[in-house]
């Protein structure tokens, strides 16, 4: 069971301490997801940490329950440059020191910041506070634009929305894409968005909107032929849009480029069948659409940092999986 410390103390936000509870505080175990031991952890737990909208939390471990911990999560802030009590930030230290696994959502960062853990490292934050990120901390690195990103074990996200993706992504990565999904299922909300994903995306105009909906269609069209070889220029053909013009539009809706889309969407579709199924990796490799295992293998080690045998090995439930129907699309990635 994964032991989760919540770090809490006066001015974290309400909602990404509400985000943190929904995926690590529900038992989901009746439905296949893994059990997690969450904990609200603070200085002293005799005094309720309050919390805008009139709520308050109760914390239930102390600071040395953090040596404990497997991940370590930060709440963001309602006001980013509220000043963590020194014991949390020395507490923080010293997880880092242990190679503890410790993530912050939103304005989280700036608290990983004070305590000097972002220092020559790369880090994110909401796109409205990264200029005062750089300002506050210039030793920092600021990435200006992605969901979420990891540098020496420490992860940082992206405002509000992006915090649930990151928290997703690290069940993911430690338990696999099914138990992600199965968490995202609950929440109804997208089990998979890749963290270098652009964070903002401008509204599209009466103009743009007729062409999402053609993109929209396109891209259903390419989650359910992932086993054919497609290519940038069959979808822009789909599309009925020039190469150019449909990459254009496609990253001005989604944030993000139409071959990295793809190749995400075809690495999701082999996670789920290694997960699922017992097919030999040649096969898995054809319905995911890379068209070899050597091609596959190569993606999952830049993308992932593990090969598709030792990721089968970790997460498969195939035992227990109902057979897959031949298009990649129509069952490990549709939901």
């Amino acid at each position: 069971m994964d032991r989760v410390a919540l770090v809490a103390f006066p001015g974290i936000r309400a909602f990404d301490v509400s985000v943190i509870t929904e995926v690590w505080g529900a038992d989901r175990t009746d439905r296949g997801a893994p059990a997690f031991d969450l904990r609200r952890v603070a200085t002293d737990t005799t005094t309720p940490i309050p919390l805008r909208g009139g709520l308050s939390l109760r914390p239930d471990r102390t600071l040395t329950w953090l040596s404990r911990a497997d991940l370590i999560l930060i709440p963001g802030l309602d006001d980013h440059i509220t000043p963590a009590p020194a014991p949390v930030l020395d507490a923080l230290r010293r997880a880092h020191a242990r190679d503890t696994t410790i993530a912050a959502l939103c304005g989280g960062a700036f608290t990983l910041a004070q305590a000097g853990l972002l220092d020559g490292r790369r880090a994110i934050t909401h796109w409205n506070l990264v200029d005062d990120l750089r300002t506050l901390h210039p030793y920092v690195t600021v990435v200006p634009d992605a969901l979420f990103i990891e540098d020496d074990n420490i992860w940082t996200a992206a405002g509000t929305a992006a915090g649930i993706d990151l928290c997703l992504h690290l069940v993911r990565r430690t338990h696999g894409a099914e138990a992600a999904a199965t968490i995202a299922r609950s929440m109804v909300t997208a089990p998979f968005r890749t963290g270098t994903q652009a964070q903002f995306i401008e509204h599209p105009t009466p103009r743009a909107d007729r062409d999402a909906d053609t993109l929209a269609a396109v891209r259903e069209h390419a989650l359910r032929h992932l086993h054919e070889p497609l290519t940038v220029g069959d979808l822009a053909a789909r599309a009925g849009m020039s190469p150019r013009s449909f990459a254009r539009h496609f990253a001005a809706e989604t944030g993000t480029t139409p071959l990295r889309w793809l190749l995400d969407q075809r690495i999701a579709a082999a996670q789920k069948l290694l997960e699922r199924t017992d097919l030999p990796m040649p096969e898995v490799a054809r319905r995911a659409g890379f068209g070899s295992e050597v091609t596959m293998r190569q993606h999952f080690a830049s993308r992932l940092a593990t090969s598709p045998r030792a990721y089968r090995a970790a997460f498969s439930t195939a035992s227990a999986s109902a057979p897959v129907s031949e298009e990649a699309g129509s069952s490990p990635i549709a939901r």
